[in-house]
């Protein structure tokens, strides 16, 4: 059952976030979840928590060089797989 724009708007943060994480498991959306993880700095930022938003940063940069360390001893091409897009994105923030 699908729900328009304004029933959505008269649930709870509480109720959206249920429903958002629920279907986005159903649906391995890892698109969705990957938006969600790259706003909750800016998130946490904007509800007032600066020091949970740095945190998250640090902590998002450590588990993704965890992810590549890893991936790397198990396939050493990965990293050569990742090169046009750390050098398009050096390029573009140098």
């Amino acid at each position: 059952m699908s729900e328009n724009k304004d029933d959505l708007e008269r649930l709870s943060s509480h109720e959206l976030h249920r429903r958002a994480m629920e279907r986005a498991r159903h649906h391995v959306d890892l698109a969705f979840l990957w938006r969600l993880f790259r706003a909750l700095p800016a998130a946490e930022a904007a509800a007032g928590n600066v020091d949970a938003a740095r945190a998250g940063v640090a902590q998002m940069t450590g588990l993704i060089g965890d992810v590549i360390s890893v991936r790397e001893e198990q396939d050493p091409a990965l990293l050569d797989a990742l090169r046009p897009i750390y050098i398009d994105y050096l390029a573009k923030h140098s």
